[in-house]
């Protein structure tokens, strides 16, 4: 069985332009950052979590329904399922921002989580993550699309990742919808055994929090409301300098 609580604050800003969503009658779980100004961000992240959810529900079953990204044989049908329905929010964002002059530039992050049939489908873009505490033990499933970890790939253990950690370019992101026609899209699937807890969030929470503060807090205890709201608080009065959303999903064993 799965439960979740999904909270948001703007933080220091004046506006909030993240989303998410918790349907856990469908398994689906969404996060979004938007960019691109007050109004341009609250939009994006908005039309990407729609067009997202919409997608993932008309296909839950195997009726009929089109594939305009045609099926990644590499992944089961619901890992097509969320592929295709982060492919559509990056057209929708796209076509948006393309509408309006005062939306040119705008885009969003997005991570995503689709739990059916004992799996989970990871899907994101940007900097938006995934977590998953699994016996104790706090993983990030997710490698953020952003200037400081492209350096740090490249220069593991050198003097240049300890710059690049430290850069104020390492923020920047590399891969947003919207931001192009094709945007990459990471998806990975991973089995579950019952009695994991998933977080997914914005970089309001993650910039502020270390894995270690995120364990703590996600070990807390059943009320999830209550481990959302400790969350949110921490990154807070952590420093955050951006709006913090998290959504928190238990799989019940």
């Amino acid at each position: 069985m799965l439960e979740a609580f999904g909270l948001t604050d703007a933080g220091p800003r004046g506006a909030n332009e993240d989303a998410f969503l918790c349907e856990p009658e469908v398994g689906l779980f969404l996060v979004a950052d938007g960019m691109g100004g007050h109004a341009g961000g609250e939009i994006a992240s908005r039309l990407a979590i729609q067009a997202t959810a919409g997608f993932v529900r008309r296909s839950s079953d195997t009726g009929e329904v089109s594939w305009p990204c045609g099926i990644d044989r590499s992944l089961s049908y619901n890992g097509n399922r969320l592929r295709t329905a982060v492919y559509l929010a990056n057209r929708r964002v796209l076509r948006a921002a393309e509408s309006d002059d005062d939306y040119t530039g705008m885009g969003t992050t997005i991570v995503a989580a689709l739990v059916a049939d004992g799996c989970l489908v990871v899907g994101h873009v940007g900097d938006s993550r995934l977590y998953i505490l699994r016996d104790g033990t706090l993983k990030q499933l997710t490698r953020d699309d952003s200037w400081a970890a492209t350096i740090l790939d490249q220069s593991k253990g050198s003097a240049s990742a300890a710059a690049g950690a430290r850069h104020p370019m390492r923020h920047v992101l590399t891969n947003a919808l919207g931001a192009r026609e094709q945007a990459e899209i990471h998806l990975s699937e991973h089995v579950l055994a019952g009695g994991e807890t998933l977080l997914l969030c914005t970089d309001g929470l993650h910039t502020v929090l270390g894995n270690d503060e995120l364990a703590a807090l996600l070990r807390q205890g059943d009320d999830l409301e209550a481990v959302a709201r400790a969350l949110v608080r921490a990154a807070i009065d952590g420093g955050a300098r951006d709006n913090v959303t998290v959504v928190v999903v238990a799989n019940r064993a």
